[in-house]
């Protein structure tokens, strides 16, 4: 190349040149630029954060909400027998509590403790005591414990039902990794899960981790105070407490439900629950009833919406005498919106007796108009345990056995058999106390109508012979293990 053409040439060169540093220097010019002011950035926050540091004022909260209710928190530990037709086994299991007076009572779940032969509570501090079961509530799902210790530190509480979205927090040992804790909100309340193990429903809904090892264990609001007891994790209808994981649904039984079961657990050992003397059914049950009655048609076709329809009224019950009629509509009971027939019968079985409720309820007009909408005022009276139990007091009968009564011997709460008559007296004679059916504790008639009807479910569902396995103490203080039939 001539010198002419090569100076020509190195403008273009240079400028090439140029071109290939620049491309290569400013993306490197911008990316520190970037490092320098994202460098800034977490200076400035580091800052703030030492400053004004709302999240650590949430945390330090936090912990102090764990330091006020982790002393309360107890570990249950559960030994056991289930006896069936086929012969005992014996089970061990655990569960949470917690502390509920200076006294030691110990409130945790009843699924917890059912058919223990051997109970132990373990404190926050690691001391291991021997617990005895003071009283248990199966339709609750509510147990009382008592143990002898110095220097327990109850929990505070409060029977004020959360609203939704306020943050909760839930204590317990889930999967044995023991005092442990949660957080969340509440999802809901009065929610109705179709538990088989629950009949009167109205938990608090939550969020929070609830896993198997929390049943028992307490929940809490901001304030460290007890507002429930966790219970169960929603897997679906016809599910059991205590199983499956968590999966977003944890369920907690408010506590205004168990200020009024622990009280009488305590006192009595048993359940004494309110009674309103209706009968009811789910108001889109009657929208498909080919009812004859113009006023189950009136309701049919002028109630829009969920509640619950009167079918029945006891005469001289508290709900005739508060002027409730046949085809009225309970849309509420108390604070608690009613939307099916499961919730009438929750929120009524779960108050004690003299307890004022005040009634929604829609009714139709007799001239064919629109429905109008009430409120009037029950108050409960005292429910008689057999009165929802025909079927199996008709079968005890047919056995023999009859005049059931809520006894006790030797500090031993049972059913006490006032007359037995037949091939069956031979092995309970009368004045002998059920004290177990299936390997499970009865403390009352209540109790003894619970056992059997969920022996008899499940053993319809395993197709075995109708009968079910009752222990006695006899008069003469013998115990006996002796089959009932239940057809």
């Amino acid at each position: 190349m001539s010198e002419s053409r090569l100076l020509r040439a190195l403008p273009a060169a240079l400028l090439l040149a140029a071109a290939a540093v620049s491309l290569w220097t400013v993306p490197a010019l911008i990316r520190l630029a970037q490092v320098e002011r994202t460098a800034r950035s977490m200076d400035a926050a580091a800052d703030r954060l030492a400053s004004t540091n709302a999240l650590e004022a949430m945390s330090a909260s936090m912990r102090d909400i764990a330091a006020a209710v982790e002393p309360a928190v107890v570990h249950v530990s559960v030994a056991g027998e289930a006896k069936g037709r086929l012969g005992a086994r014996s089970f061990t299991q655990s569960g949470s509590g917690w502390i509920w007076d200076a006294s030691g009572n110990i409130v945790t779940n009843a699924h917890v403790v059912d058919g223990a032969t051997a109970l132990e509570v373990q404190l926050h501090d690691g001391s291991l005591h021997p617990a005895t079961l003071v009283g248990l509530d199966p339709r609750t799902d509510i147990a009382v414990l008592h143990i002898q210790a110095d220097g327990l530190l109850p929990a505070t509480r409060t029977a004020t039902l959360p609203a939704q979205g306020d943050l909760v927090f839930a204590f317990g040992s889930p999967f044995e990794f023991r005092f442990s804790m949660s957080s969340g909100i509440v999802s809901g309340v009065g929610r109705s899960a179709g538990l088989a193990e629950v009949e009167y429903e109205s938990f608090i809904q939550v969020d929070a981790a609830v896993n198997p090892g929390n049943s028992g264990g307490p929940l809490t609001d901001v304030r460290g105070r007890v507002i429930g007891i966790n219970t169960a994790i929603a897997t679906g209808r016809g599910s059991t407490v205590g199983s499956g994981q968590f999966a977003g649904i944890g369920l907690a039984i408010p506590m205004s439900i168990a200020e009024n079961v622990v009280t009488q657990l305590i006192a009595s050992g048993s359940v004494t629950r309110g009674f309103m003397g209706v009968s009811v059914v789910d108001a889109e049950r009657v929208k498909t009833m080919s009812s004859r009655n113009p006023i189950f048609r009136a309701v049919a076709e002028g109630f829009q919406g969920e509640g619950a329809v009167i079918t029945s009224i006891t005469p001289g019950s508290p709900a005739a005498n508060a002027g409730l009629r046949l085809g009225d509509v309970i849309t509420a009971l108390g604070d608690r919106r009613i939307d099916s027939r499961d919730e009438v019968l929750s929120e009524v079985g779960t108050k004690p007796p003299g307890t004022e409720l005040p009634v929604a309820v829609w009714r139709a007009k007799s001239n064919g108009a629109t429905g109008e909408r009430m409120e009037l005022r029950v108050t409960l009276a005292t429910m008689d345990p057999s009165v929802n139990a025909g079927f199996f007091l008709e079968t005890f009968q047919r056995a023999g056995l009859s005049e059931l009564t809520n006894s006790s011997r030797g500090g031993r709460p049972g059913v006490q058999v006032g007359a037995s008559q037949g091939p069956i007296a031979a092995d309970v004679p009368a004045g002998s106390l059920i004290v177990a059916l299936e390997g499970q504790r009865v403390a009352s008639v209540d109790d003894l109508w619970v056992r059997l009807a969920r022996s008899t479910v499940a053993r319809t569902r395993l197709a075995t012979l109708p009968a079910a396995n009752m222990t006695v103490l006899r008069p003469d203080g013998t115990e006996r293990d002796v089959e009932v039939p239940l057809r």
